[in-house]
């Protein structure tokens, strides 16, 4: 997370809400041996319950991760949300430096297996939330798949769930320069064409001052 307590003013609930409606982060816990061999690292889809307290996800059978959770382990999910490089002479001011603006979540706490029973009721609320955002196309749902073929699938992946202790965020979106450089600076990114990415980020900026 970004030092400048500018940037770290966002609410808990609001950078869970964020992490909520991204659904995807980066899963992230020491090695064996204490982390001596380096980070593990998985990227995955999750589903934030219990009012925040928790992240339920799923991960290959395979993994290393999946496979270090004999006992659960202090985990990170970090989310990251739009993000681009701001160029100094948007902000119509002297004396300013290229920087990178973006939006991120960091989701820490203890990362569990769970019982395989609660697997496929899992994958039916991950599918579900998912199959939301593309209607009206009927919603795939576990059902469509043969026995065998879910059986075989179910034996492929493990359950686990994050349980959150702290949730920390950074939106550093200019907050530290005036209204009126930031605006700009959103204004040019609109206008730079660079993506759909950016015109979310651009966003961003304009309202980085509103009342929370």
């Amino acid at each position: 997370m970004h030092p400048n307590p500018a940037f770290r003013q966002t609410p808990a609930h609001r950078v869970l809400a964020f992490a909520a409606a991204r659904g995807f982060g980066t899963l992230i816990v020491n090695g064996p041996g204490g982390g001596t061999t380096g980070p593990l690292v998985a990227h995955v889809p999750f589903l934030i319950g219990a009012g925040g307290a928790m992240a339920d996800l799923h991960l290959a059978r395979s993994n290393p991760i999946a496979r270090s959770l004999a006992a659960p382990l202090p985990a990170l999910i970090a989310v990251t949300g739009p993000d681009g490089y701001i160029s100094p002479d948007w902000y119509g001011m002297e004396g300013q430096v290229p920087t990178w603006n973006y939006v991120a979540a960091h989701l820490r706490g203890t990362l569990s297996l769970r019982p395989e029973a609660e697997l496929l009721d899992h994958l039916d609320d991950l599918s579900a939330r998912f199959e939301s955002q593309l209607l009206p196309k009927a919603p795939w749902l576990t059902g469509k798949l043969s026995a065998d073929d879910l059986r075989r699938f179910l034996r492929m992946i493990v359950p686990c769930r994050l349980t959150i202790d702290d949730v920390q965020g950074t939106w550093k979106l200019g907050q530290n320069k005036p209204d009126h450089a930031r605006s700009a600076a959103a204004s040019a990114l609109d206008r730079s064409g660079i993506g759909q990415e950016t015109t979310a980020l651009a966003n961003l900026m304009r309202h980085a001052g509103d009342p929370e």
